[in-house]
């Protein structure tokens, strides 16, 4: 049975990585269309922002209910049954008349694309096995990484010429044509433990799995800090001029891609904590140059590639990481678990670099940005130390040496 799952799992991760290039442009875009709509509903574009920390918020929310409702489901259900969840709440928001009815809708569309996200993760790791586990998750993550780099411009494009309410149709369109694809092509992955509410959520009780959220939210709240700000950053540079910022997204999307893929090559051939403590010790090095290298455009573009890369070194190993935490048919809940932490770091980043950006300007952001991901970086490397300690006990018991548990 395994075998026979495991074949072909690179189209069935790619199959899956459309889906995660819907809910990433969905995500990405309304950034750029923000002014379109705050006209179009007569609000500030603060005001208009808030639909993106309610975005964040539903989802962090959201992934670990959801996925906890849906264990026992086959995953060609979940699938599908997210992305459909995901259109409704872009379909509400395509035509909703007031304000309020498109912050409810894009809670709404979070919801679904939590539940699609963490669930495909888990299962291109379940169709691709162990070995190849890394790889799998690298693929489906790569419709994340692509949408930034090629579906937030391409919705922004839609908005600026159609206005934005084409533009969540646009994203609408693109969840719903891959539903079919998976509802046919995909493998049946059967769904979790139905036995109990308890053992659905029998990772959050490990104290591992809480070490891997931690870790994540505080790496991803400082890879967001300047990249949320990161026309604020980079304005010496870019001289306001939304063309070059434009450039330096775009540059940013391309770099991630490829730090991505590299990230769940080395996830599998040298070990997740690694590729996280190599990749998090080098972006902080990078942060800490930026002040230096946000005068002119060109090293500005250089720190925004070598940035790129090394942001995106991350999340492909934690999602490996906490998968491999978890018990036999919780990855989903696991996943989402992750998921939910990278959505709260989202929104503390936001938070974090604004207070930053008030108290010194945008020259403190980077700094701060560094200290945050170096901390990851020494979580990262305590975690494993106390696992591996875990280890040599269980191993010292089975061997006979240890007859229990060592206290304190």
């Amino acid at each position: 049975m395994k075998t026979d799952l495991s074949r072909g799992w690179r189209t069935h991760a790619a199959v899956l990585a459309f889906g995660t290039f819907a809910v990433g442009t969905d995500g990405f875009v309304v950034a750029g269309i923000l002014p379109e709509i705050a006209r179009s509903l007569d609000v500030s574009v603060a005001a208009a922002g808030q639909l993106v920390t309610v975005f964040s918020i539903a989802y962090a929310v959201l992934a670990p209910v959801l996925a906890t409702l849906t264990a026992g489901w086959s995953r060609r259900v979940v699938l599908p049954a997210g992305l459909a969840l995901f259109a409704v709440g872009n379909v509400i928001t395509a035509l909703a008349p007031s304000y309020a009815l498109v912050l409810v809708s894009r809670a709404v569309a979070a919801g679904g694309a939590s539940l699609y996200a963490a669930t495909a993760s888990a299962t291109a790791a379940a169709i691709a096995g162990d070995e190849r586990r890394g790889r799998a998750i690298a693929i489906v993550m790569l419709g994340l990484t692509s949408s930034l780099a090629l579906g937030a411009p391409l919705g922004t494009a839609v908005g600026a010429a159609l206005g934005w309410r084409a533009t969540m149709w646009l994203v609408t369109a693109l969840a719903l044509v891959v539903v079919p694809i998976i509802a046919v092509r995909l493998p049946d992955v059967g769904g979790g433990p139905a036995g109990g509410w308890r053992q659905r959520l029998a990772p959050l009780a490990d104290r591992r799995v809480l070490g891997v959220l931690a870790t994540t939210v505080v790496a991803f709240t400082g890879i967001y800090v300047p990249y949320t700000y990161l026309s604020a950053v980079y304005e010496p540079a870019t001289g306001g001029q939304g063309s070059r910022v434009a450039v330096l997204l775009l540059v940013f999307g391309v770099a991630g891609t490829v730090g991505n893929l590299l990230a769940g090559h080395f996830t599998d051939r040298t070990g997740p904590r690694r590729v996280v403590i190599t990749g998090t010790l080098l972006l902080t090095l990078v942060f800490l140059l930026v002040p230096a290298l946000r005068g002119s455009y060109a090293t500005a573009v250089a720190a925004i590639a070598v940035g790129g890369v090394f942001s995106f070194t991350v999340t492909t190993p934690q999602q490996h990481l906490i998968m491999s935490y978890a018990p036999p048919g919780t990855q989903p809940m696991a996943a989402s678990l992750n998921q939910s932490a990278l959505y709260l770091a989202v929104s503390l980043s936001g938070a974090a670099g604004g207070l930053a950006l008030d108290a010194g300007g945008a020259t403190l952001l980077p700094p701060l940005a560094a200290v945050f991901v170096a901390a990851a970086a020494v979580l990262t490397w305590l975690f494993g130390r106390a696992d591996a300690r875990r280890h040599d006990r269980a191993d010292a018991r089975r061997d006979g040496r240890v007859t229990s548990e060592p206290r304190g």
